[in-house]
């Protein structure tokens, strides 16, 4: 599939500082690895409502680490996944009337649109799950093989054969195998079982499906009902495949083992980084990734923002009305990546009076102000990725520009006001 296109980021003289990150499993922020490779995983979009703020916020994000990887001098290897078939998708396409397909095209073009304007540079394998599914089910035959997944029997007029993951199997195999790290059901999330019941029934899961060896069991392959699409899966028969599989699948395809970073938002810690991480430690005896890291959940007026509240604040909606894209980037901006917050007309009107003052300060750049700024943002970046302290820095400097330029007491350059542009496009990914 075929991804976006990004704008050249520019170079800048000097070099990002070493890189701290939240790491989900510690809960605390650690050291990324050195190196001159990085690689990243950003679960991408189902597209059947793109591209909300909480999207927007957690691609934003992740932008913001690959570009400090690319300051940094780092060759980054970045995929992304889309889930073209799922069952989300399904309903929504039933409900307008539409083939999924079609919907599908319509919304991952939408999403593309809304990255480029957005300016976030695209990933290097942009990959969709039905693509996918010709590599995928020899892993689920795999699995079965190995003893961590079984088919389950139909009930309730449902066929019999769709295939579970076992968390039980899967944690004690990898324990007998003696591995140095072995992947158990909580590694990633820290949560007990009882906390994850509920979250696994209301993201996906089904822990009351008759037949299943344990509540927590991931679905793997879904065979082929009546009115669904499905694929030739070989022994599986057909189906189609289960979420938590498919990224497992197309990172393993795609990245080393272990990648360097696992991202996405708070809400796919568990189960989908759980389950990802299960799969993919069961198939090559390696962890998945090197490092978890998650977004903070974004709502709208201090609600939560999610499609059944039908209060989603789109991009695509915004850009229509208007907005200018680098003012949204910028309001996402000024909340730090991991915070849980809201989306208001006063933070975008801020954002908008900010950018503006940010141009205007251009003019007045006074000589050698550049570097010293370009320094205060790779320190902010470097420090878990601390957009906001970055901005202030910015905001600083402009201040500061704007002052001196009245009282008419230093000389403006332009060397340096193309250099706080080109760093501030490179490391903030916000055009001035």
């Amino acid at each position: 599939m075929k991804t976006w296109k990004s704008r050249p980021v520019p170079e800048l003289p000097g070099t990002m500082p070493a890189l701290f990150l939240h790491e989900t499993t510690a809960n605390s922020v650690s050291a990324l690895p050195d190196g001159d490779q990085a690689s990243l995983y950003v679960c991408g979009i189902t597209p059947y409502d793109a591209t909300h703020i909480g999207h927007a916020a957690t691609y934003v994000a992740f932008d913001l680490l690959n570009r400090a990887w690319l300051d940094a001098g780092r060759a980054v290897n970045y995929v992304q996944n889309v889930t073209d078939i799922d069952d989300p998708l399904l309903e929504r396409a039933t409900r307008d009337g539409i083939d999924w397909r079609e919907l599908a095209q319509e919304q991952t073009a939408l999403f593309h649109a809304d990255m480029e304007a957005l300016n976030v540079v695209a990933p290097d394998h942009y990959i969709g799950a039905v693509e996918a599914i010709g590599w995928i089910v020899p892993q689920i035959q795999t699995l079965l093989s190995a003893g961590v997944a079984y088919a389950v029997p139909g009930h309730d007029g449902e066929p019999d054969g769709d295939i579970y993951f076992s968390v039980e199997r899967a944690s004690s195999a990898q324990h007998l195998k003696g591995a140095d790290v072995p992947w158990w059901l909580g590694q990633v999330s820290g949560l007990s079982q009882e906390q994850m019941l509920p979250l696994f029934a209301e993201r996906g899961g089904d822990p009351k499906r008759p037949g299943k060896h344990h509540p927590l069991d991931a679905l793997l392959w879904r065979v082929a009902r009546e009115g669904e699409p499905s694929w030739d899966g070989a022994a599986l028969g057909a189906g189609r495949p289960g979420w938590h599989i498919e990224c497992t699948v197309i990172a393993q395809r795609f990245l080393p083992e272990p990648f360097t970073v696992q991202g996405g938002g708070s809400d796919l810690i568990f189960p989908h980084h759980e389950m990802g991480a299960g799969h993919a430690f069961a198939l090559s005896q390696v962890p998945m990734a090197q490092h978890y890291a998650h977004t903070g959940m974004v709502g709208l007026d201090g609600e939560k923002m999610s499609k059944s509240l039908g209060n989603l604040v789109l991009v695509s909606k915004l850009r229509a009305d208007g907005v200018e894209p680098a003012a949204i980037r910028l309001a996402i901006l000024n909340n730090h990546y991991r915070s849980d917050w809201s989306w208001t007309d006063a933070l975008l009107s801020n954002a908008t009076q900010q950018l503006a003052t940010w141009r205007l300060a251009l003019a007045s750049t006074a000589q050698g102000s550049a570097k010293p700024l370009v320094t205060e943002i790779r320190n902010a970046l470097a420090a878990d990725l601390d957009a906001p302290r970055a901005l202030a820095a910015v905001d600083h400097w402009a201040a500061q520009a704007l002052a001196t330029a009245t009282a008419n007491t230093s000389e403006t350059s332009e060397r340096d006001a193309a250099l706080v542009s080109d760093a501030i496009e490179a490391l903030l990914g916000v055009e001035i």
